[in-house]
């Protein structure tokens, strides 16, 4: 048995294990009074309360590990977008809105034989130039640059601005007899291809001749026009700016009346597609009943036009024949339009286009056989189709026919296969190409300031990407003339699919505020015990070291 080893108990001392204090007098084995120690405990080896610290504050340690991988796991991941380049781009181009360079040359063809003297032709660039800049909505003159040639029989001479691309002797005098649609072949003949770097030069010819008692203009259907009749130096300015801004630039606006380049553009999706629904319908189908051969003739008369119109809008063409009940609306005839008028609420389907109503010829209620198939006559099918194309032009926001609305009975114009004159396609192209460049910014910067607006905003690698691609395609429009329309409508259509990118849809944006609301009632409690936790067993630790001096000390 072992003894007490004094009369008096010892100090409360920890144990090894846990720290823990006994009240109770310890007691020692029979290993402690072998070695004569005189009943004396033995020195201690570690520290007390050192096992129980370093178990709660690895707890707290495995939380401040996994902090960085929580982080990591709900980081989002945000592609640097240039909001610098969108910036100067949008306020370059509210500046100075986009424009691209044209090249105007003004021919003389003098039936004279003196010798052509390159100072005339200097002298009428310099007029030309000045008549340029006074006249109304010339927003890019500068833009202009003037080449002046005169041809006689001595010879030609050119103003020294620009290289001329006329071939002098390929067009007389005497070809004007050979008719309009001819000499404007042998006009564009003459004039080569153009001006070089893709830049458009509008060309007016002007004729000398004596048998024209006035003015005659003819508006060709490819990038120039001519004068027939005399004209002195001090009206050739003036009618060069007229024929050069009026229809060349602004597509036969009058004055005061809004120009294509005002106006909405047309009716052009996002994606560059329309369809022409052609529809013949039966008003009656009980007798004459009609079809029509419009994938023979319709298609083959569009087909120029859509060809024509395909750097704008990818055109496809469908058709029908449907048979209806007897109307329910009723037309009433208007003398001032000149035909029967429908008023909107009885045709409120109708977005864009129009309604051609055409009563066969000998057509009375009953007398055909019900059930007789009748062809549409293929001359009224064209008429019909010359009609729409009219209609479709409108759309594109110029006039349906000059023939008509001309108010001008000097001025004639040449009509293209087409549909469409080259110098009115230009005008399309340019203002198709501005209104790209204009929504693209719009779309840009709309990007951004989403993007900046929304810190927790996932920005994938291929929205930077397309946003970059989206600026240099529009820089590339404003630089090359040529290639304008093709960059414009790439820069817009990579801008609205960075815009519209799946990534960006697909997941509902939550600002930090949120992810604090759901991870805090979780980690909150946890972390927060374990501190205490580990603040309590550090205090523990220190309270047991001081008591261990001490007994070392009286020792």
């Amino acid at each position: 048995m072992a003894e007490i080893a004094g009369d008096e108990s010892s100090p409360p001392l920890p144990t090894s294990e846990g720290g823990e204090t006994s009240g109770a007098p310890s007691t020692s084995s029979p290993s402690d009074t072998s070695g004569g120690g005189g009943g004396e405990p033995s020195p201690r080896t570690s520290k007390p309360g050192r096992k129980r610290l370093v178990l709660t504050a690895s707890v707290l340690l495995s939380f401040l590990i996994g902090l960085p991988l929580l982080l990591s796991s709900t980081e989002i991941h945000r592609s640097p977008l240039p909001s610098d380049a969108i910036a100067a781009l949008s306020r370059r181009l509210q500046s100075n809105p986009p424009s691209f360079p044209y090249g105007l040359h003004a021919v003389f063809l003098r039936s004279g034989g003196a010798p052509s003297e390159a100072s005339v032709a200097n002298r009428i660039g310099r007029d030309i130039s000045a008549q340029l800049v006074d006249l109304p909505n010339v927003s890019n003159a500068g833009n202009t640059l003037i080449s002046v040639t005169v041809e006689s029989a001595g010879g030609c001479s050119s103003s020294s601005n620009v290289a001329s691309h006329w071939r002098c002797r390929a067009v007389i005098t005497a070809d004007l007899v050979r008719g309009d649609e001819v000499f404007d072949e042998l006009l564009h003949s003459a004039l080569g291809g153009g001006g070089g770097d893709g830049m458009r030069v509008y060309t007016v010819v002007f004729v000398e001749s004596d048998d024209v008692e006035e003015l005659r203009i003819v508006i060709g259907k490819h990038r120039h026009a001519w004068v027939v009749g005399k004209v002195n130096e001090a009206e050739v300015a003036s009618i060069v700016g007229k024929v050069f801004v009026k229809y060349f630039m602004n597509g036969g606006a009058e004055e005061g009346e809004p120009g294509i380049v005002k106006r909405e553009f047309m009716p052009v999706g996002s994606d560059g597609n329309i369809v022409l629904s052609f529809s013949l319908l039966n008003a009656n189908p009980s007798d004459w009943v009609y079809d029509w051969e419009f994938g023979k003739i319709g298609e083959r008369m569009l087909t120029p036009v859509i060809e024509a119109l395909r750097p704008i809008a990818n055109i496809n063409i469908e058709s029908q024949v449907l048979y209806h009940t007897p109307k329910s609306s009723y037309s009433y005839s208007d003398e001032k339009l000149g035909g029967n008028v429908l008023s909107m609420g009885d045709i409120p389907f109708f977005m864009w286009g129009g309604v051609v109503i055409w009563n066969p010829p000998g057509c009375s209620l009953g007398s055909k056989p019900h059930g007789t198939l009748d062809k549409m006559p293929s001359q009224e099918l064209m008429e019909t189709i010359e009609i729409f194309i009219g209609q479709l032009r409108q759309l594109f926001g110029l006039k349906s026919s000059y023939h008509a609305q001309s108010t001008d009975s000097v001025t004639k114009f040449i009509t293209s296969p087409k549909g469409f004159a080259q110098w009115e396609l230009d005008l399309l192209y340019r203002h198709h190409a501005r209104s790209n460049l204009l929504s693209c910014i719009t779309t840009l910067e709309s990007l951004s300031s989403l993007v900046q607006s929304l810190p927790r905003m996932i920005v994938m690698d291929e929205i930077g990407r397309q946003v970059e691609l989206s600026l240099e395609a529009a820089g590339l429009a404003q630089r090359n003339a040529s290639l304008g329309i093709i960059s414009a409508t790439r820069a817009r259509a990579l801008a609205e699919d960075a815009f519209f990118h799946p990534s960006i849809m697909s997941i509902s944006y939550a600002s930090i505020e949120h992810y604090f609301a759901i991870y805090m009632p979780f980690f909150a409690p946890v972390s927060l015990h374990v501190l205490l936790a580990v603040m309590k067993e550090l205090k523990r630790y220190r309270t047991y070291c001081a008591c261990e001096l001490a007994n070392q000390a009286k020792i």
